[in-house]
C-alpha cells in the first residue's frame, strides 16, 4: 500500500511546489538613487537620474525652503514629517521633489527615491515592511495620490503611515503630491448611502492628517510665468525678439499659466529655432 501511494504523494508535492509563489529576490539598490516599484513582482526597477536641477524652477522659493529643510532632517536621521505637496497642476510638486532630492542625495549614497503608483497605495503597507530593514534610506514618492476607490486606500495608507504596532519605518519619508488639500475623490458611488459615503469622506479626509508637512503651490501669476519662461530661454540660448507676447499668447491657448506651460513653450520654441535641450 505504502508503494503505491508514493507516486501519487510525489505527484502531489510537485504540484504543490509549482503552484506556491517563487521565492523573493532581495532588493539591490547599488547602481542608482530612483527607482520604480512593481507590487506585482515585488521588484525595484532603477532609473536614470533626474537631470532638472532645483535652481531651474522658478516662483516656489518659499516651498523650496520647507520641502528641503525636512528633507535634509531626514538625510541626517533627525525626525522628519511625511510631506503632502498640493495645489494646482503644472506648478512643480513633482519637479521640487525630485530635483530637491538629486540636491540632497547626490554627496550620500544610501539615501534613495521609490516612486509607487496611485493605483498601488495598498501595497504600501508590505513595501515598508520591506524597505524597514535595510540600512538605506527611502524617500517614498505617489505622484498626483488621490483616493478614487474609496476608504480602502485610504486605511492602507493610514496604515502604512502609523506602522501598526511596530511603528512606521524610521528610514522611510513619504512624500505624496495632489491637486487636492484633502486628497479627496471626485464623486461617491451613490449607491453606497448616505452613511456609507460620510464616513468614507471622513477615512479619506483624516488621511491628509498624518502628514505633518503640507507644501502648497498655489496658481503661477503672470509676472512669475514670464520670468519662468525667461529663465529657461537664457539657460538655453532661445532669447528671441518677442518671447514674452508669445509666451502670453502660448498660455492662453493652454487656458493657464504654470511651470509646466513655461516649459512646453520652451520646448516648443526650441523646436521651431531647431534646438536640443537637455532634458
Amino acid at each position: 500500500m505504502d508503494s503505491d501511494l508514493k507516486p501519487v504523494l510525489e505527484r502531489i508535492a510537485d504540484a504543490l511546489e509549482r503552484l506556491a509563489p517563487p521565492a523573493r529576490i532581495p532588493p539591490v539598490f547599488e547602481g542608482a538613487r530612483l527607482f520604480r516599484h512593481d507590487p506585482v513582482s515585488h521588484a525595484f526597477h532603477p532609473a536614470p537620474d533626474y537631470a532638472l536641477p532645483l535652481e531651474a524652477l522658478i516662483g516656489v522659493d518659499q516651498q523650496k525652503a520647507r520641502f528641503l529643510e525636512n528633507l535634509q532632517r531626514f538625510k541626517a536621521g533627525l525626525p522628519a514629517n511625511h510631506a503632502l505637496l498640493w495645489g494646482v497642476r503644472g506648478t512643480g510638486k513633482s519637479s521640487l521633489t525630485k530635483a530637491a532630492f538629486m540636491a540632497v542625495a547626490r554627496d550620500t549614497p544610501d539615501l534613495k527615491l521609490v516612486e509607487v503608483d496611485r493605483d498601488e497605495v495598498t501595497a504600501l503597507p508590505a513595501l515598508f515592511d520591506t524597505l524597514r530593514e535595510r540600512r538605506e534610506r527611502f524617500v517614498v514618492l505617489c505622484d498626483d495620490l488621490s483616493f478614487e476607490e474609496g476608504a480602502a486606500a485610504a486605511k492602507a495608507l493610514k496604515s502604512a503611515l502609523e506602522g501598526g504596532v511596530s511603528g512606521p519605518p524610521a528610514n522611510v519619508l513619504f512624500v505624496a503630491t495632489s491637486n487636492r488639500r484633502h486628497l479627496m475623490p471626485r464623486g461617491h458611488a451613490e449607491d453606497r448611502g448616505l452613511i456609507a459615503t460620510a464616513e468614507d469622506a471622513e477615512e479619506e479626509v483624516s488621511v491628509s492628517d498624518r502628514f505633518g508637512l503640507w507644501v502648497g503651490f498655489p496658481p503661477m501669476d503672470q509676472a512669475t510665468y514670464l520670468e519662468a519662461v525667461t529663465s529657461y530661454a537664457r539657460a538655453h540660448g532661445l532669447i528671441v525678439a518677442d518671447l514674452e507676447r508669445r509666451a502670453l499668447q502660448w498660455a492662453q491657448l493652454r487656458g493657464g499659466r504654470s511651470g509646466r506651460v513655461a516649459w512646453q513653450f520652451i520646448r516648443d520654441l526650441a523646436g521651431e529655432l531647431g534646438k536640443t535641450l537637455p532634458m
